[in-house]
Protein backbone atom coordinates (compact mmCIF):
# COMPACT_ATOMS: atom_id res chain seq x y z
CA UNK A 1 0.00 0.00 0.00
CA UNK A 2 3.10 2.57 1.02
CA UNK A 3 4.55 1.76 -2.83
CA UNK A 4 1.33 2.47 -4.13
CA UNK A 5 1.03 5.80 -2.35
CA UNK A 6 4.65 6.69 -3.67
CA UNK A 7 3.92 5.85 -7.31
CA UNK A 8 1.15 8.45 -6.24
CA UNK A 9 3.26 11.03 -5.20
CA UNK A 10 6.32 10.61 -7.49
CA UNK A 11 4.12 10.45 -10.51
CA UNK A 12 2.53 13.47 -9.57
CA UNK A 13 5.51 15.26 -9.10
CA UNK A 14 6.78 14.46 -12.04
CA UNK A 15 3.90 15.81 -13.91
CA UNK A 16 4.19 19.20 -11.54
CA UNK A 17 5.59 21.58 -14.83
CA UNK A 18 1.91 20.90 -16.47
CA UNK A 19 -0.63 22.92 -14.47
CA UNK A 20 -3.46 20.48 -13.06
CA UNK A 21 -2.23 17.41 -15.38
CA UNK A 22 -1.56 14.81 -12.62
CA UNK A 23 -2.02 10.97 -12.94
CA UNK A 24 -3.62 11.06 -9.21
CA UNK A 25 -6.82 10.72 -10.43
CA UNK A 26 -6.12 7.78 -12.56
CA UNK A 27 -4.20 5.92 -10.20
CA UNK A 28 -7.11 6.12 -7.65
CA UNK A 29 -9.65 4.89 -10.14
CA UNK A 30 -7.51 2.04 -10.97
CA UNK A 31 -6.90 1.14 -7.17
CA UNK A 32 -10.43 1.17 -6.54
CA UNK A 33 -11.22 -0.51 -9.49
CA UNK A 34 -8.80 -3.60 -8.53
CA UNK A 35 -8.55 -3.30 -4.57
CA UNK A 36 -11.85 -2.16 -3.66
CA UNK A 37 -12.29 0.53 -0.59
CA UNK A 38 -8.96 -0.70 0.74
CA UNK A 39 -7.44 1.52 -2.05
CA UNK A 40 -8.13 4.12 0.49
CA UNK A 41 -5.17 3.59 2.38
CA UNK A 42 -2.86 4.57 -0.23
CA UNK A 43 -4.96 7.39 -1.28
CA UNK A 44 -4.56 8.56 2.32
CA UNK A 45 -0.43 7.52 2.72
CA UNK A 46 -0.50 9.71 -0.53
CA UNK A 47 -2.49 12.82 1.01
CA UNK A 48 -0.10 12.56 4.01
CA UNK A 49 3.23 12.64 2.12
CA UNK A 50 1.67 16.10 -0.25
CA UNK A 51 0.74 17.39 3.91
CA UNK A 52 4.58 16.57 4.79
CA UNK A 53 5.84 17.69 1.61
CA UNK A 54 3.76 21.17 1.44
CA UNK A 55 3.12 21.83 4.89
CA UNK A 56 -0.63 22.33 5.88
CA UNK A 57 -3.10 24.90 3.96
CA UNK A 58 -6.81 25.08 2.98
CA UNK A 59 -5.72 22.92 0.06
CA UNK A 60 -5.05 20.12 2.57
CA UNK A 61 -8.56 19.68 4.10
CA UNK A 62 -10.13 19.62 0.46
CA UNK A 63 -7.57 16.57 -0.03
CA UNK A 64 -9.02 14.96 2.94
CA UNK A 65 -12.56 14.64 1.11
CA UNK A 66 -11.85 14.98 -2.66
CA UNK A 67 -10.13 12.72 -3.55
CA UNK A 68 -12.60 10.16 -1.12
CA UNK A 69 -15.39 11.43 -3.08
CA UNK A 70 -13.43 9.94 -6.11
CA UNK A 71 -12.27 6.89 -4.84
CA UNK A 72 -16.48 6.24 -3.52
CA UNK A 73 -17.23 7.15 -7.34
CA UNK A 74 -14.93 4.84 -8.56
CA UNK A 75 -16.06 1.84 -6.34
CA UNK A 76 -19.80 2.49 -7.09
CA UNK A 77 -18.26 2.31 -10.88
CA UNK A 78 -15.88 -0.62 -10.14
CA UNK A 79 -17.07 -3.31 -12.86
CA UNK A 80 -17.18 -0.99 -15.38
CA UNK A 81 -13.93 -1.77 -17.84
CA UNK A 82 -14.84 0.98 -20.28
CA UNK A 83 -11.57 3.57 -20.59
CA UNK A 84 -14.02 5.76 -22.09
CA UNK A 85 -16.53 5.11 -19.61
CA UNK A 86 -13.79 6.18 -17.31
CA UNK A 87 -12.32 8.86 -18.91
CA UNK A 88 -15.86 10.97 -18.72
CA UNK A 89 -15.48 10.15 -14.89
CA UNK A 90 -11.89 11.30 -14.31
CA UNK A 91 -12.27 14.12 -16.58
CA UNK A 92 -16.13 15.21 -14.38
CA UNK A 93 -13.85 15.01 -11.07
CA UNK A 94 -11.62 17.02 -12.78
CA UNK A 95 -13.71 19.95 -14.11
CA UNK A 96 -15.24 19.48 -10.24
CA UNK A 97 -12.55 19.61 -8.61
CA UNK A 98 -12.35 23.17 -7.75
CA UNK A 99 -16.19 23.18 -6.61
CA UNK A 100 -15.59 20.52 -4.11
CA UNK A 101 -12.70 22.07 -2.91
CA UNK A 102 -14.68 25.51 -2.87
CA UNK A 103 -16.26 24.08 0.40
CA UNK A 104 -13.35 23.77 2.50
CA UNK A 105 -12.80 27.71 1.40
CA UNK A 106 -16.81 28.57 2.03
CA UNK A 107 -16.24 26.92 5.61
CA UNK A 108 -13.12 28.99 6.53
CA UNK A 109 -13.75 32.26 4.86
CA UNK A 110 -17.60 32.16 4.04
CA UNK A 111 -19.30 32.01 0.35
CA UNK A 112 -17.80 34.90 -1.44
CA UNK A 113 -14.37 34.01 -0.69
CA UNK A 114 -15.58 30.33 -1.58
CA UNK A 115 -17.30 31.53 -4.77
CA UNK A 116 -14.56 34.19 -6.11
CA UNK A 117 -11.71 31.45 -5.59
CA UNK A 118 -13.97 28.64 -7.17
CA UNK A 119 -14.67 30.94 -10.16
CA UNK A 120 -10.96 31.80 -10.54
CA UNK A 121 -10.20 28.31 -10.71
CA UNK A 122 -12.30 27.13 -13.49
CA UNK A 123 -9.65 27.65 -16.34
CA UNK A 124 -7.15 25.15 -14.01
CA UNK A 125 -10.49 22.85 -13.80
CA UNK A 126 -10.57 22.47 -17.51
CA UNK A 127 -7.03 21.83 -17.92
CA UNK A 128 -7.88 19.19 -14.82
CA UNK A 129 -10.81 17.57 -16.72
CA UNK A 130 -8.68 17.55 -20.37
CA UNK A 131 -5.92 16.12 -18.65
CA UNK A 132 -7.75 13.29 -16.75
CA UNK A 133 -9.84 12.43 -19.84
CA UNK A 134 -6.93 11.79 -21.70
CA UNK A 135 -4.75 10.00 -19.46
CA UNK A 136 -7.87 7.76 -18.07
CA UNK A 137 -8.48 7.06 -22.15
CA UNK A 138 -4.76 6.08 -22.76
CA UNK A 139 -3.86 4.58 -19.33
CA UNK A 140 -6.64 2.66 -17.57
CA UNK A 141 -6.59 -0.48 -19.46
CA UNK A 142 -2.56 -1.07 -18.80
CA UNK A 143 -2.55 0.33 -15.55
CA UNK A 144 -5.54 -1.81 -14.60
CA UNK A 145 -3.31 -4.69 -16.11
CA UNK A 146 -0.10 -4.29 -15.08
CA UNK A 147 -1.73 -3.57 -10.73
CA UNK A 148 -3.77 -6.98 -11.66
CA UNK A 149 -0.52 -9.08 -12.51
CA UNK A 150 1.02 -7.31 -9.30
CA UNK A 151 -0.88 -7.75 -6.36
CA UNK A 152 -2.41 -11.47 -8.07
CA UNK A 153 -6.27 -10.93 -8.12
Amino acid sequence: MGLLAALMFVAKMAMAPFPNIEPVSLLIIVYVSVLGLKALIPVYIYVLLEITTWGLGYWSFCYLYVWAVLALAAWFLRRMESPAGWAVVSGAFGLGFGALCALTYWAAEGWTFALSWWVSSIPFDVLHCAGNFVMALALFRPCKRVLLRLTGY
